[in-house]
């Protein structure tokens, strides 16, 4: 059974958010997203990411790709330090939204500057 195109990119999406609350720190995450990052780095590359959404510095595959790279690394890291809600429940919110349009990624990338910028509560 043929899928459509952006069939298979959502279901990678869905298994991510599946597998990656697995990963531990200094493990490799699953579908070679490569070790784990401290939150700090992964909020720090999420922020970049928004940031090149939002100045459509890119072509829009290209943001789509750092973007859902950066997300997908924001959700491990919350999940191995054990960290819920602001950015990462809403990086597992949007990891598992397919197709993402434009306006999509901007009003995510909009979202997680404000819970970037929110104070951050220590992990339990």
């Amino acid at each position: 059974m043929l899928l459509p195109s952006s069939r298979p990119a959502g279901l990678a999406l869905v298994l991510a958010a599946i597998l990656v609350p697995l990963a531990r720190p200094g493990q490799a995450a699953p579908m070679g997203l490569g070790p784990v990052d401290s939150y700090p780095a992964a909020v720090q590359q999420t922020r970049k990411a928004a940031e090149a959404v939002l100045s459509h510095a890119g072509a829009e595959s290209c943001l789509r790709g750092k973007l859902t790279n950066a997300l997908l690394k924001l959700s491990a890291s919350c999940s191995a330090a054990g960290r819920q809600g602001g950015a990462c429940e809403l990086a597992d919110r949007a990891i598992v939204v397919t197709p993402w349009s434009v306006p999509f990624m901007e009003s995510t990338s909009r979202a997680l500057l404000d819970a970037a910028e929110a104070p951050v509560p220590s992990a339990p």
